[in-house]
């Protein structure tokens, strides 16, 4: 048998075993392995890229791969899901500096052929104590997950864009509300001062259109275009974790949309 029978055939084989949660996982671990296998799992002939910051294609890929600092780039996976044809993460990486990241990739057929992503700096402990990934990772309520997501979309929309504050207990737990945003405390009442404090200093967060949500049993992710500080252009990462049909805590990744004429490939960022 030809070598190349025996590296497709390897390559069904992997194909079959492993969910499509387990290859996104490989291929963000390679990062620190520098393991190549897994790129097999990105179709070679379409993969179209969202960070704005790479090319399009593997050939965008590979040139970032090309520019990484001798120890390479690493990645600390904390938490993975699975949606339909999508997987989204939260990973810690050394990625031209310590980086806090949500990443989403789309398959077909089995393999990768989209990644959007949003990427912020490491900060410090919020006024809380909590860290940007910390708390809980396991995967419950696998059977309410489409309802999990309705409950998400509907905050997004009524209380974050629509502004109907009156709503926000009934998709927010008032007694149990942890809170992961580097700048805003536990509960409502840290949510309340942090938008008291951007009032009171010419700031705003501004949602204007929500593009997605995914979500696996009681983790559900929003996909958000906005303003955000002083009217800069901004993408909203916001991943809730639900108990009983309300969020009870929250993690987000907040970065600005560099202007188009920065843009390393056509394909915007959502």
């Amino acid at each position: 048998m030809e070598e190349s029978s025996i590296s497709m055939g390897r390559y069904l084989f992997m194909n079959k075993e492993l969910s499509k949660k387990d290859k996104v996982v490989a291929l963000l671990n390679s990062f620190n392995t520098g393991d190549q296998a897994p790129i097999a799992y990105i179709n070679p002939e379409k993969y179209v890229q969202h960070n704005l910051d790479v090319g399009d294609g593997l050939a965008g890929f590979g040139a970032v791969m090309q520019h990484a600092p001798p120890q390479g780039f690493k990645a600390d996976v904390v938490r993975a899901f699975e949606d339909g044809e999508y997987v989204f993460t939260h990973t810690v990486y050394d990625f031209f500096g310590p980086k806090v990241g949500f990443d989403i990739f789309r398959f077909e057929d089995g393999l990768i052929v989209e990644h959007w992503d949003n990427l912020l700096p490491i900060q410090p402990a919020n006024p809380s104590g909590r860290s940007q990934t910390d708390g809980p990772t396991s995967i419950v309520d696998s059977d309410k997950t489409e309802a999990n997501k309705k409950v998400i979309e509907g905050f997004i929309t009524d209380v974050i864009i629509n502004h109907e504050n009156d709503k926000m207990t009934t998709y927010i737990n008032p007694a149990k509300y942890l809170q992961h945003n580097p700048s805003v405390a536990d509960g409502l009442d840290g949510f309340g001062a942090a938008m008291k404090y951007f009032a009171e200093n010419g700031m705003v967060m501004e949602y204007d259109k929500l593009h997605m949500v995914l979500g696996e049993g009681n983790f559900v992710l929003s996909v958000s275009e906005g303003k955000f500080g002083k009217g800069e252009h901004t993408a909203f990462y916001d991943l809730f974790r639900l108990e009983n049909g309300r969020i009870v805590e929250h993690w987000d990744v907040i970065a600005p949309i560099p202007a188009k004429s920065e843009w390393k490939n056509k394909n915007g960022k959502f």
